[in-house]
């Protein structure tokens, strides 16, 4: 890699890095490029030769705030662990990535431009959706080594996680409300896995 290469690496990254602080304060409306030029310390030109519109720059920063927290959820399938005590840790990773209060401004900010500018939003969206794959790449490994029930491990997962965000992400999202107790983190998760699992394991686990 170049040293003109990692300059504009670095200053892409600025960009994104200002873009999502200024969407969160201000919102998409009112956030301007002139002023996320400002803090990302470039010029209004350079962010336009990074990212070609406003809507475009909107998406990139949605984009990598998600990829950011579905990175977390990785966790390799193992056969010699039971199934309760990896999905246990796969939705306290899931509960880490929802409380990041970055990530519930700027989502809050996504889902508000989802219904005043659909047209804009929801593709952004459906992107989310393809991203959010880690859960459902541990629940098809566990399906091919025959433990839990044959299906749609996207439909199985969609269904885990909606327990989860239920009370751990849209009060926070619609009502501000505050994050989870680790106690009432801990009571959600075992609900949750519970009624996974009595549906989806092949055997008692």
């Amino acid at each position: 890699m170049t040293a003109s290469t990692r300059l504009t690496d670095r200053k892409r990254s600025a960009i994104l890095a200002a873009a999502a602080e200024q969407f969160r304060i201000h919102g998409y409306e009112n956030a301007s490029v002139d002023g996320i030029a400002a803090l990302a310390e470039v010029s209004k030109r350079t962010v336009y030769n990074h990212f070609p519109s406003k809507e475009t720059l909107f998406a990139e920063t949605i984009l990598q705030m998600f990829e950011s927290s579905a990175g977390m959820l990785e966790l390799s399938y193992r056969r010699d662990l039971s199934l309760r005590e990896q999905l246990e840790e796969l939705m306290r990773q899931k509960m880490r990535s929802l409380a990041d209060r970055d990530f519930l401004d700027l989502a809050r900010v996504a889902i508000g431009e989802a219904i005043h500018a659909p047209e804009r939003t929801l593709p952004i969206l459906a992107r989310l959706g393809e991203l959010e794959e880690g859960v459902t790449r541990w629940i098809r490994a566990a399906q091919d080594d025959g433990r839990l029930r044959p299906g749609d491990p996207a439909f199985a997962a969609t269904l885990l996680q909606g327990q989860v965000k239920t009370f751990a992400f849209w009060p926070q999202i619609a009502m501000g409300a505050a994050p989870l107790a680790q106690v009432e983190q801990e009571r959600v998760i075992d609900a949750a896995v519970s009624m996974f699992l009595s549906y989806f394991a092949v055997d008692a686990d």
